[in-house]
């Protein structure tokens, strides 16, 4: 792993777990995602977007990348906001982020990369940890979940293969940037309709803070086109099952920070076994 590719992970990893610690503690009805994703365009969209269209030569395979990639955003936000309705965060996320296997396979059919068998042990392993996780946060009634769980994991695989296939095509961060901020303001859009149809209003009924606000969007946006940026260099399953460390610090600031210490043995035995499969994944070579 080069160091900009480390470097990028780690911040992406801080400013994801950052996000995460402070959502957990938004009223479900205040609709978090809906007002980040507005965050983002409002905060980081022009840049990026300036960026994408003045420093990108746009090419058919190009547009093809982004129109993709923005579909899935779609089908991951709004798999994400059903699976909610039915599970807490601590069952569905984990299934969400379970998607490096399906991105390793992808990638080899598509993209041409390959790894050896210790890497595909390695996610294998961490995968595994992450459904032991899902299974502790969930009970038999969040089987209702799962469908919307598992279309948004997909999604993810989907948005990962394109964005890594876009780096070649996008040369600065800030191109980055403005290359989700395509899927964000789709996403953005398909959760304002829904809300609509839902609630009857274009927005939803309660607010968060304005600081919650700000860093969310400045998180949600920043942490994944660091992300594609350490796929310049690495592949895109190891990658995205590196930055579900993230999803072990989070587990492990609640049991000794928040002190939730509800079936804290089984969590922390999960993120054991994701640490056990990332420590795998980073001596690959």
């Amino acid at each position: 792993m080069d160091n900009s590719a480390a470097l990028a992970l780690v911040t992406s990893v801080i400013m994801h777990v950052t996000w995460n610690l402070i959502a957990r503690h938004q009223a479900r009805e205040a609709y978090p995602l809906w007002w980040v994703l507005l965050a983002h365009l409002v905060l980081l969209g022009p840049w990026g977007l300036y960026s994408l269209f003045t420093e990108v030569q746009w090419t058919p395979t190009l547009v093809k990348w982004v129109v993709i990639s923005a579909s899935a955003n779609v089908v991951y936000f709004m798999g994400l906001r059903r699976a909610y309705d039915y599970a807490p965060v601590a069952f569905v996320y984990p299934l969400v982020r379970s998607s490096p296997i399906l991105i390793a396979l992808w990638s080899m059919l598509f993209l041409g990369e390959t790894m050896g068998g210790f890497a595909w042990t390695g996610l294998f392993v961490s995968v595994l940890g992450l459904l032991v996780l899902a299974r502790v946060g969930g009970n038999a009634h969040d089987i209702r979940a799962l469908p919307w769980a598992m279309a948004a994991m997909f999604a993810t695989s989907i948005y990962s293969l394109t964005d890594r296939a876009a780096t070649a095509h996008i040369p600065g961060f800030g191109g980055l940037v403005g290359f989700i901020t395509i899927g964000y303001f789709a996403s953005w859009l398909a959760l304002t309709i829904d809300l609509r149809r839902t609630t009857g209003g274009w927005r939803p009924q309660a607010r968060i803070s304005m600081p919650v606000t700000v860093v969310g969007g400045l998180c949600i946006g920043l942490a994944y086109a660091l992300v594609i940026h350490a796929m310049r260099s690495m592949p895109a399953a190891i990658v995205v099952a590196f930055t579900n460390a993230g999803i072990v610090l989070a587990s492990l600031a609640s049991i000794f920070v928040f002190k939730e210490r509800a079936a804290w043995k089984a969590r922390a035995s999960a993120a054991f076994i994701i640490c056990a499969g990332l420590l795998m994944l980073s001596f690959r070579n």
